[in-house]
């Protein structure tokens, strides 16, 4: 302890405290009055920025979740829009091919028709022309008949020309 002794600027004597203290009080007022209040303002203020920026940030995610919502809302309803539609343009298909196959088979039935009518007015043509040729040739075979047995009989040609007569008629 004799090093402490003799360093006057080791140990403090009461004056050197003393006046330490003043100025120590001095300066705590100073800045309490002129220093303080602006860096406690200051940290209020950042306090207050922060909560803000919390409350902000709070709403800000309040607000993603419901646009999250909304849009899960809009997906849900576009896909079930999306299914209407396709099941409605699927029953409209069905209902145009089988508009389609009904006017198909009418037409075919509609030609089929047609093509057996032809056949039958043709077959009917045919046969009036047999029947036409053959009457034709049966008329030519008698005549000739007729002509060899009776050559010169004016009574016989007059019966075989009222005959022919009757055959065209018929």
């Amino acid at each position: 302890m004799d090093i402490l002794l003799l360093n006057p600027l080791i140990t403090p004597d009461f004056g050197l405290f003393f006046w330490t203290t003043i100025l120590f009080l001095a300066l705590w007022v100073i800045l309490g009055r002129f220093g303080f209040k602006p860096i406690v303002g200051a940290l209020q203020a950042r306090e207050k920025s922060i909560a803000d920026s919390l409350q902000a940030a709070e709403k800000a995610r309040e607000e993603m979740r419901t646009l999250q919502t909304q849009h899960e809302e809009l997906l849900r309803s576009a896909r079930e829009e999306r299914a209407l539609i396709l099941q409605e343009a699927n029953s409209v298909k069905d209902k145009i091919i089988a508009e389609a196959k009904l006017r198909a088979d009418a037409e075919f039935k509609k030609k089929v028709e047609s093509a057996v009518a032809e056949i039958k007015n043709r077959e009917q043509e045919m046969i009036l022309n047999v029947k036409n040729q053959i009457g034709s040739m049966a008329v030519d075979i008698a005549e000739k008949i007729i002509r060899k047995e009776l050559k010169g009989n004016a009574e016989h040609e007059s019966f075989a020309a009222r005959l022919a007569d009757e055959f065209k008629m018929n």
